[in-house]
């Protein structure tokens, strides 16, 4: 139970799944990488990035920091073996239910239960191995008989008399246990160079993220100076388009005026010669010449 409980702190709750690269926002929530990634581009409209977790608000897109311990711990719980609830093979001798087998013994080929394991023969002939399907696959394909040495030269598991006639005949033999040792070593060694291999593999890996992360840094900074200067120069623009419709303004009210008096004076004078020429059209109507020629000229 403490270990079913324990995995569920190791789940993500985008994916629901165990913590694929791990990584933790400011506001303290680990997210699978690619979980989280994805969650932000979908709020890179927005301008506003949450945390799906607890809804913490960040104005700038947080960068994604790597948990190495948690991303440690869960490498860990990976490797340890779950207990498994049967191997599905069952008990030859229980023949009225299936009861689990503990050990298969290749010279009987029969499953065996604990019980009828204890009742069972302890000779050095019958060879108890782990619960197996196929116990005939366990025998030297020939003798049909557990096998006591190893052909080098075929890669074959053999019986002893295989060693002197047949097509095993004059090739090298080893004693499975020390056949089995050497493969050993050579698994190890294999191992330790992939150990290696994956050491190598991840401080590429952290260098690529860390190189990544600071790309991420330069590129946000760049971002935000460019924002700033733009900012800036919508503001010197909004400054200068309000002086020049001021002065616009200014010269036309300036304008208004001077031709509003022009238009007075030239109305002034409109009215005097309209009144002169209405007079002379009098005298010229007159028919008495004497009074025609009394009026004084204008």
């Amino acid at each position: 139970m403490a270990s079913a409980d324990f995995s569920k702190e190791l789940d993500c709750s985008i994916c629901l799944h165990t913590y694929t690269d791990p990584v933790m926002l400011r506001c303290g929530h680990n997210f699978c990488w690619v979980c989280i990634d994805r969650a932000l581009d979908t709020q890179d409209k927005s301008g506003v990035y949450t945390c799906p977790q607890c809804r913490a608000h960040f104005y700038k897109r947080p960068s994604l920091q790597r948990n190495i311990t948690l991303g440690n711990i869960i490498e860990q719980f990976l490797t340890i073996p779950t207990p498994q609830k049967g191997t599905g093979i069952f008990c030859t001798n229980c023949i009225h239910s299936q009861v689990p087998t503990v050990k298969s013994c290749l010279h009987c080929e029969v499953s065996l239960c604990d019980n009828h394991l204890r009742v069972h023969s302890k000779s050095a002939e019958h060879v108890l191995t782990e619960p197996c399907t196929s116990l005939e696959n366990r025998k030297c394909s020939v003798q049909k008989k557990i096998p006591e040495y190893y052909c080098t030269e075929d890669s074959a598991c053999i019986w002893a008399s295989c060693c002197l006639v047949g097509k095993h005949q004059g090739h090298g033999v080893e004693m499975l246990d020390e056949a089995s040792e050497k493969k050993k070593g050579k698994l190890r060694n294999i191992f330790q160079k992939l150990t290696g291999k994956t050491e190598e593999t991840k401080k590429r890996v952290q260098n690529l993220e860390e190189h990544w992360r600071k790309a991420q840094e330069k590129a946000s900074g760049e971002a935000e100076r460019v924002t700033a200067l733009f900012t800036d120069i919508r503001r010197q623009l909004d400054n200068l388009e309000k002086r020049i419709l001021s002065e616009i303004s200014r010269q036309e009210k300036e304008e208004s005026l001077s031709f509003s008096s022009l238009i007075q004076k030239l109305e002034i004078k409109k009215d005097e010669l309209s009144g002169k020429m209405g007079h002379i059209e009098e005298r010229c109507n007159m028919t008495d010449p004497l009074t025609v020629l009394q009026e004084p000229d204008t």
